[in-house]
Parts: C-alpha cells; sequence; structure tokens
C-alpha cells in the first residue's frame, strides 16, 4: 500500500509514539476495504507500539477504522483510506493519540478541555480537497485533548449514498450530534469560538485593553504578512488583524513559480508564512474583522480600527492587506443554493458529483481547468462564459476542446439558479446575441468569474477606484494619511503572490518612512512609550 519512500517516512515519525495504540478495523470483502487492511497492516508492522485488531461490527460504515489510546478514551476514526491530501491527518492523528502534543498554545488547549457537553463530530471530505485537512486535523486534535468530543472523517467518495441521503454537496461539511455545524476549512481556534459562547467576548475584552501599535496591518495573506515582518524587523511595535490567517492562499490548490520555489499547495505556503511572521515580535489578533476606518483626528496621530466585536485598536499607521474574494454571479438562486450545488472550489468538491452533470461559469484560465479537471470526473460539463470567445490560455482551450463530455458555451449571461428548495436542479442563461433563454439541468454549479477586492468597509473613508480596489500611489499610500495599502485590494494591475508580498512590504517600509518624518502628537507619543516600557518589563 505504501511505497517505501512513505515507509521510510512514517517509520521516522513514528518513533515519536510514547503510548500504546490500537487501529481497529471494520471491513467487508470489498476491494476498498482490502486496501485499508494493507495500508493499516503496513503501520502496524512500523512500531512495537501499534497493534491491529479487526472488528466487522464496530462501525456501520465499511471499510472504516479507528485509532484509539489503549486503556483510554481517547480516539480518532476515519471512514477512510486517508491518503492524498488527508495522508498528513493520518500521521498526525497517529502521533497525537500516541501521545505526541499537537502544535497549539497552551490557552487554546486549555479552552478545548474545558469544554462541557458531548461532541459528536462528522466531517464530509474529499482526499482531492486542500481544505479538508485543516478542518480533519483539528476536530482530531480536539477529540484527542478532550475525550466528551468524538470525531470521524468521512470520504464523501468513497460512501456516495451516505452524500446523497444527508444531502451533501460541498466539502468540508461537519455535522455535529447529526445536525449541520458548519462547511468550509476550519482552525481550532475557530471551532472553539463556536462552541465557547464566552470567547468572543473575552477576545474583545482582551483587545480593549492594547496599547496603540506603530504600524498595524489588516490582512493575514502574502501582503499583510510580508507587511507585518517588514515592520517589525524595524524594531516597532507590530500588530496583524485577519479574519484567517493566510487568506486565500488557504483556498489555493496549487502554486506554481513563486521564486525559488516551483511548486507547493496553497495550506502548506499559508502555514509557511505564519511561522515566519510569528519568528518576529508581531501581535497576531485571528478570528478579527475590521469593520470601520477613523482617521487621526491630528497629523502623525492614532489612526482608529473598529472591530466586528465591538472592541477597537489604535495605531500610528495602518497597512490594509484585505485581499479579496471569489466572485459571485449575483444572480437569484445563487445565495441560496450556495453549498447546495453552487461551489466555488472544484478540486474539493467536484469528487461530490460523480457522474452527474455540471456547469462551470467562467472562461478564464481557472474556468478552464475547472471544467478539464470535472471532465474526469463528472458525467457531463457545460463551460458558459459571457464574453463571445474564451479567454483562457490557447493550450488550455485545445485540451477542453479535446475532451468528448463538455460542451462550450459563449455569449451568454447567466441569469438565474435553479433548485426545488434543498438543491440546484439548473441554470439559465441568456444567449447575449439572440435573446433566447436557455435552461439547463444540473446538479452542480461551479463559478469561476474573477475576484472581488474585501473593500466594502472603506467605503467613504478612502479613495476606491470604480472596481471597488484602494487607489495607492508608487509607494502604498492611500488617500488617509498613515494609511497605506498593499495586495490584491489595490489598484496593482497583476493580482499574484509575489507581487502582493512585494507590495506589502513596500507598504511596511513607506508607513516607517511616515513614521520618522512624522512627529506624534504628546499623546500618541506617551501612549506608545508607555507601551514599549511594558514590553521591556
Amino acid at each position: 500500500m505504501l511505497d517505501d519512500s512513505l515507509k521510510t517516512q512514517l517509520q521516522t515519525y513514528l518513533e515519536n509514539v510514547t503510548q500504546p495504540i490500537e487501529l481497529v478495523a471494520c471491513l467487508d470483502d470489498g476491494a476498498k476495504s482490502q486496501e485499508l487492511h494493507a495500508l493499516l497492516t503496513d503501520i502496524a508492522a512500523m512500531s512495537g507500539k501499534i497493534t491491529l485488531r479487526r472488528d466487522d461490527d464496530s462501525q456501520t460504515r465499511k471499510p472504516s477504522f479507528a485509532i484509539n489510546r489503549v486503556g483510554t478514551d481517547i480516539g480518532v476514526a476515519f471512514a477512510a483510506i486517508p491518503m492524498g491530501h488527508e495522508f498528513t491527518s493520518l500521521v498526525l492523528a497517529l502521533l497525537q493519540v500516541g501521545g505526541h502534543p499537537g502544535k497549539i498554545s497552551d490557552e487554546l488547549a486549555r479552552q478545548v478541555r474545558e469544554l462541557k457537553g458531548e461532541f459528536n463530530f462528522e466531517t464530509f471530505m474529499s482526499l482531492s480537497c486542500q481544505s479538508c485537512p485543516d478542518t480533519v486535523q483539528a476536530l482530531n486534535l480536539m477529540s484527542v485533548l478532550n475525550p466528551a468530543i468524538r470525531h470521524v472523517a468521512i470520504d464523501g467518495a468513497l460512501f456516495q449514498d451516505e452524500v446523497e441521503s444527508r444531502e451533501i454537496m460541498s466539502v468540508p461539511t461537519v455535522l455535529l450530534n447529526g445536525e449541520a455545524f458548519d462547511t468550509g476549512r476550519m482552525t481550532v481556534e475557530q471551532i472553539v469560538a463556536r462552541l465557547d459562547t464566552g470567547a468572543g467576548k473575552r477576545m474583545a475584552e482582551e483587545i480593549r485593553t492594547k496599547a496603540p501599535f506603530e504600524v498595524l496591518v489588516i490582512g493575514g495573506g502574502p501582503a499583510g504578512a510580508a507587511s507585518a515582518i517588514y515592520a517589525s524587523r524595524k524594531g516597532i511595535r507590530t500588530g496583524v488583524v485577519a479574519e484567517r490567517f493566510g487568506g486565500q492562499v488557504l483556498d489555493t490548490m496549487s502554486i506554481e513559480n513563486f521564486i525559488s520555489v516551483p511548486h507547493t499547495e496553497g495550506p502548506k505556503f499559508a502555514v509557511a508564512m505564519e511561522q515566519h511572521v510569528r519568528e518576529y515580535d508581531v501581535d497576531i489578533m485571528n478570528l478579527q474583522q475590521a469593520t470601520k476606518l477613523v482617521p487621526a483626528s491630528e497629523p502623525g496621530g492614532l489612526v482608529e480600527v473598529q472591530l466586528a466585536n465591538g472592541a477597537s485598536l489604535r495605531s500610528r499607521s495602518v497597512v490594509l492587506a484585505t485581499g479579496a474574494r471569489w466572485r459571485q454571479m449575483g444572480v437569484p438562486g445563487e445565495e441560496e443554493y450556495r453549498n447546495k450545488g453552487v461551489a466555488y472550489c472544484p478540486h474539493c468538491d467536484g469528487p461530490l458529483y460523480k457522474g452527474k452533470d455540471a456547469a462551470v461559469i467562467g472562461g478564464g484560465n481557472s474556468g478552464v481547468e475547472a471544467a478539464i479537471d470535472l471532465a474526469g470526473i463528472v458525467k457531463h460539463v457545460t463551460l458558459i462564459e459571457f464574453d463571445s470567445q474564451l479567454r483562457a490560455d490557447e493550450v488550455l482551450q485545445r485540451k477542453l476542446r479535446s475532451l468528448p463530455n463538455v460542451s462550450i458555451v459563449v455569449s451568454a449571461q447567466s441569469t438565474e439558479v435553479l433548485g426545488d428548495g434543498r438543491k440546484v436542479t439548473g441554470l439559465v442563461y441568456k444567449d447575449r446575441e439572440g435573446g433566447d433563454i436557455h435552461r439547463v439541468e444540473l446538479d452542480g454549479i461551479f463559478v469561476q468569474i474573477g475576484l472581488l477586492p474585501n473593500t466594502e468597509w472603506l467605503k467613504g473613508d478612502l479613495d476606491l477606484s470604480p472596481r471597488g480596489e484602494i487607489i495607492i500611489d508608487e509607494r502604498g499610500a492611500t488617500s488617509m494619511p498613515g494609511v497605506f495599502a498593499a495586495g490584491d485590494a489595490t489598484t496593482v494591475p497583476y493580482k499574484q503572490i509575489v507581487i502582493a508580498m512585494g507590495a506589502g512590504s513596500t507598504a511596511a517600509l513607506s508607513a516607517f518612512d511616515y513614521l520618522i518624518r512624522t512627529p506624534a502628537p504628546a499623546e500618541a507619543a506617551a501612549a506608545l512609550a508607555a507601551a514599549a516600557d511594558t514590553a521591556a518589563a
């Protein structure tokens, strides 16, 4: 099951297992059960602290298996053959059930241990989904820390009948005690915030007590990470406010040709970014949404950033790196059927539509690549493009047109998503040349029509372009003194990771230049001096 290279790597990792663990397999006579049994047999042979036992009556899902710490209630479960993106989840589960500590803060671990109640989580995932492992790993770690939390990760492609009956239409989808909990990538912090209703209030109180910053970065994507590093290296008090550290990179399947890194994956890249930022003295405030920007009352004074939780932060300078998100069609039915047939990640959700009919909206590189990928999974793909021709690279277009189960429709304006109240059933589009209205029967719609800057909260406070982008000059300066911006949320013409990082560095250096050239009013200077004295103490 495992090649020699993987066996060698896994055996090295398993040397960190300190507590005896038991693998309990629940199998039938199918080929997938034989495949799982081979994998578990390989694992059990690698460590004297791991045993394998078969109990075909232990679970209703077959094939599946549990990883249990012997003599305790600690364990995790997989209704899957966790290879692909989930192989790391398997390795971490073996280590953590086997006594190796997870990489979270002591405070967050304490919060998990103190959760009261019975929490039975089920995560429907796909082995090709780059977002799923974070959610699976977060819930696995929580179940190791708190025996009242149980978790099973379910491969939707392996249990298609259950996906159909429980109407799972996107991954990762998490159920708690049989009811819908959430969809999409989640961290331990996010899950705890949902379960511990007092966590948000406590965080707001903590933020209110924070002293002013010299540079406050809003956003934790590539531009924000670069800004934080370059600001902190100047020895000035630096903070980062992020809704989720990593930003859109977390949803990126493949990153190619980042200089010196020919290929990597978005989640891996995001982890490396955060680790790099944490090497410096940067105050990271995650899961926080900025809602209002208030200019300084006098030159060189403190800019205020108001947050959704009611707290506020103050800083002499601010770098806005809020990034962008997937653009929506903006038609009736789209929001209603989001994650019920309307999806934005073909790599994540594509396997759920095996043997079904799907559409891709958008004829650029992203749309054509999505259609090519889906054609290998679904019964038929209809690609719908607003323009009179596809805009993707010619090499991609040739590949797309060579596929027998793909239809291409151009000069088509999507006007409505159809559904039966539970899931998508079709799409309506208008022929932009003849005006005719067409209806396509579909099970899934994948939207790939570009990006929208996350700048709505800045309207009226900063100068924005007609597209909603923050207008900046060559130094990253905005229309508000002391406020700079970088990355996909700005008017920079090319939305690329390497460009965002360069722009973030420029914005941080410009902010530092602003600080040394603009005297601070007495009140702001005193507050910053007090913060410096506290940090030194």
